[in-house]
C-alpha cells in the first residue's frame, strides 16, 4: 500500500488512539502514534490489530517510527488527534506546544466537556478543536483493539479539517463536522453516564444493560443531567437511533420490552466494556471527574446540586481504592439514599 504524504499524529495512543491510528493506517495515511513506553514495547513485540463489531480487521507490524514516545513527532504533522486521559490534557498541550506548527488543527477526542479549552490554553498558537468519539474500544489482548459499539466521529466545524475528511472516509471512520459541538459533547456525556454504572457492575456492557435495575441507575443520572441542561439552556442532539431526551424512557422499560426495542437503537458487541472498567483493571485513576463530575460542576454553576451524579463520583473513587462488584439492586438502593 502506498503511504500518503498527509501526516496524522495521534498523541496519547492507548486503546482509542491505537484503534484510530490503526484504522487510518489501513487506508494508507502516514500515521505516527505517540504514547507510553510500555505500549511502544508491546507493539514492537506484537502486531497492531484493529477490529470492529461489523467484521473489519486490519493487522500490521508497526515500524519503529510509527509508535514513538516523544511529542517531537508532531513537528511536521498535518493533523494532531489528542486521545490522552482527561487528567493529562494540560500536560499534553504543554508537550505538544513547541512542536505543532501555527494553525495546524489539533482535535481533542477525549471524554468530558472542557478538554479542548485546556489544550488551547496550553498551546495558544495551535488551532484546537473539540471532537467526539461515540463508540467503545477495548483492548481484547495485547496489541488488539476492538470497536464494540456503533457511531461515527464528530468534530467542531473548521476549514482546517477539510483536507482530512477524505482520509477518514477511506478508513471507514467518517468524520462529521458540526457547528453545534457543545451540544454534541453534552449529548455524548449523557451516554457516558453509564460508564461508572458499567464499571461498578463489573459486567460487559450488553449484560449490564440487560438488567433493568442497572438501567434505572443510569436513568436517574441522565434525568438529573437533562434537567440541569434545560436550566442552563443547553440543547441536546440525536446521536443514536433515538432522540437523546427519550433515552431515559427507553432505558426504564421492562427487560423483555427493552431488549426487543433496543435492538433497533443499539449495536453492542457482547465483549464491549466501558473505558472506565478498563482503567480499573489496569489500576489507573478513572475519568469519573470528567464525566459525572462535569454534571456536578454544572449544577454548582447553576447554584444547585446533582446528588445522583455526585454519589456515582464518590462510589467510583471508593472503587478505585477497594475492589467491589455492585449488584444491580444494591447500586440502585445506594443511589436512592439521600
Amino acid at each position: 500500500m502506498t503511504q500518503s504524504s498527509f501526516k496524522v499524529v495521534v498523541f496519547g495512543a492507548g486503546s482509542i488512539g491505537c484503534y484510530l491510528g490503526g484504522r487510518l493506517l489501513s487506508s494508507g495515511v502516514n500515521v505516527v502514534m505517540v504514547g507510553r513506553k510500555t505500549m511502544q514495547e508491546r507493539l514492537r513485540s506484537t502486531p497492531l490489530t484493529v477490529t470492529d463489531y461489523g467484521g473489519f480487521r486490519f493487522h500490521s507490524q508497526l515500524a519503529d517510527h510509527q509508535y514513538v514516545t516523544s511529542a517531537e513527532a508532531a513537528g511536521n504533522a498535518d493533523l494532531v488527534l489528542v486521545t490522552v486521559k482527561s487528567a493529562a490534557t494540560s500536560e499534553a498541550g504543554r508537550l505538544l506546544a513547541p512542536w505543532v506548527a501555527d494553525g495546524i488543527p489539533v482535535v481533542s477526542l477525549q471524554n468530558g466537556i472542557s478538554n479542548a479549552e485546556h489544550l488551547q490554553a496550553a498551546m495558544p498558537k495551535a488551532n484546537v478543536l473539540a471532537g467526539m468519539v461515540p463508540f467503545n474500544v477495548l483492548q481484547q489482548k495485547p496489541g488488539h483493539f476492538h470497536q464494540g459499539t456503533e457511531g461515527h466521529l464528530m468534530a467542531d466545524r473548521h476549514p482546517s479539517l477539510e483536507p482530512a475528511l477524505p482520509w477518514f472516509e477511506h478508513a471507514g471512520l467518517p468524520l462529521e463536522l458540526r457547528s453545534d459541538i457543545a451540544s454534541v459533547m453534552w449529548s455524548k456525556l449523557l451516554l457516558n453516564l453509564n460508564n461508572p454504572v458499567n464499571a461498578l457492575s463489573g459486567l460487559p456492557l450488553l449484560e449490564e444493560l440487560s438488567q433493568r435495575d442497572y438501567r434505572r441507575c443510569l436513568v436517574m443520572a441522565q434525568r438529573e443531567t437533562l434537567q440541569l441542561l434545560t436550566t442552563a439552556g443547553i440543547p441536546t442532539v440525536k446521536l443514536t437511533g433515538l432522540p437523546t431526551k427519550l433515552i431515559p424512557s427507553m432505558m426504564s422499560l421492562p427487560d423483555w420490552l427493552f431488549t426487543r426495542l433496543a435492538k433497533r437503537m443499539l449495536t453492542i458487541d457482547p465483549v464491549a466494556r466501558s473505558s472506565m472498567w478498563e482503567d480499573l483493571q489496569a489500576g489507573r485513576p478513572t475519568e469519573i471527574d470528567w464525566i459525572n463530575g462535569e454534571v456536578v460542576k454544572l449544577a454548582e454553576k447553576l447554584g444547585t446540586d446533582a446528588p445522583i451524579n455526585r454519589k456515582l463520583v464518590q462510589l467510583m473513587h471508593e472503587r478505585e481504592k477497594i475492589p467491589k462488584a455492585w449488584g444491580a439492586r444494591e447500586l440502585l438502593l445506594a443511589l436512592m439514599i439521600k
